[in-house]
């Protein structure tokens, strides 16, 4: 159902499967709260909530405000707890760089709002899915995982 480089499987040392799918789902995740939070087109949570201050706490807002407001939190501590500040500060130099060299190649032309806007609505989920993820690729660089500093350090 699924394409194979989605579903492959890797052997740990320890034995266990492991599929790339987590990959995958955790990158939608990340480009699917960026994107739904705000997004030049306008269809974003954003526009939800402040199209009708008045009616604010009615319906279905005040839980969408507090579901929203609960995945930043948990993706800004994900990006700070695997990445810190210089890490994470590092991550947005990249994907600026990275940004700055489709400008000069004329692929995209952040001038142009929409553009600049779809750039970094990306830009924003690559932070979050590397944050999400950064334990893993240093694992996979290092073969350590990253570990939290104990008071003995």
């Amino acid at each position: 159902m699924l394409p194979k480089f989605m579903t492959s499987t890797a052997t740990t040392k320890t034995g266990k499967q492991v599929t790339h799918l987590n990959w995958w789902v955790t990158l939608l995740m990340s480009m699917g709260l960026a994107i739904g939070t705000w997004n030049p087109t306008g269809h974003h949570f954003i526009h939800y909530i402040t199209a009708n201050m008045d009616d604010l706490l009615s319906g279905f807002r005040p839980f969408g405000i507090v579901i929203m407001f609960a995945l930043w939190l948990l993706a800004i501590k994900s990006i700070f707890q695997s990445l810190k500040i210089y890490g994470a500060i590092l991550t947005v130099i990249i994907i600026g760089a990275f940004i700055w060299g489709l400008q000069q190649y004329n692929i995209i032309n952040v001038t142009d709002f929409k553009q600049a806007g779809w750039a970094a609505t990306i830009g924003v989920g690559l932070v979050i899915w590397f944050g999400l993820n950064a334990s893993i690729i240093w694992k996979k660089l290092t073969g350590v995982y990253t570990t939290d500093l104990t008071d003995e350090d």
